[in-house]
């Protein structure tokens, strides 16, 4: 029987990737979403993938939800956090309510996720949980204080849980994107692209979403059972780590 995917904020950018990805490399996928219906139901009609909806910023909604997704499509023996919110503001004008919204969205969702999931994968002897972190957690971005120490903290999750699950058969593993050419990083003015962003990326272009996808698909298989702890730089050399 086919192995069960969850890709979490599945439905749109980097995360319909994924979803796709790993459907069609013969993956039973769900994707979850977090509140957009008309994307996640176009997303469903359009890839035949089943969605969930929850916030994964709620340990109490992301359990439920993943004991329907198990109760559907079976045990998860592929985990994608790929989840993930900005709130970007400069410091001094950062509120707590901006710092605790991508905390709690994208640090602390991976706990609600992986959590659940954990002991049928330690139980079964095989896991896989792929964290989508950032190049910004690598290296800090002025105005991404809150966003930056989320995504630093995706990865020290994900050291630390490598060396847990690799008795088990659990590989954990993160991946750090650049610049993406998502329908947010597109929405950046064309002129800003070409004079202030382009030119930090020495391949000299934005990155695929079908890039990371092929990242994870890669490291959700078996031929990927030796690397855990690891962090995958997919940034185009703009930063080296």
């Amino acid at each position: 029987m086919a192995r069960v995917a969850l890709v979490t904020g599945g439905t749109r950018g980097i995360g319909h990737a994924i979803s796709v990805a790993l459907k069609n490399a013969g993956y039973r996928v769900a994707a979850s979403y977090a509140g957009n219906d008309a994307a996640a139901q176009a997303f469903q009609a359009e890839t035949g993938i089943p969605v969930f909806k929850f916030d994964v910023s709620s340990y109490e909604a992301s359990e439920k939800a993943i004991k329907q997704v198990e109760k559907d499509l079976g045990p998860i023996d592929v985990l994608v956090n790929n989840a993930g919110i900005t709130k970007d503001t400069m410091f001094h004008k950062m509120t707590k309510e901006q710092w605790d919204a991508v905390i709690g969205t994208n640090l602390n969702g991976l706990f609600n996720v992986t959590r659940p999931v954990w002991e049928g994968m330690r139980a079964r002897k095989f896991g896989r949980v792929i964290n989508i972190s950032s190049i910004n957690g690598q290296k800090g971005q002025m105005g991404q204080v809150n966003y930056s120490a989320s995504k630093a903290g995706d990865i020290g999750f994900t050291k630390a849980l490598a060396q847990e699950g690799a008795r088990a058969g659990i590989t954990v593993n993160a991946i750090c994107p650049g610049y993406i050419a998502t329908e947010m990083v597109k929405a950046v003015p064309q002129d800003v692209m070409e004079k202030s962003i382009l030119p930090q990326i020495p391949v000299g272009r934005l990155g695929e979403p079908e890039e990371i996808a092929r990242c994870v698909v890669f490291l959700a298989s078996d031929n990927a059972g030796f690397i855990t702890g690891s962090t995958i730089t997919a940034n185009g050399g703009q930063y080296f780590a």
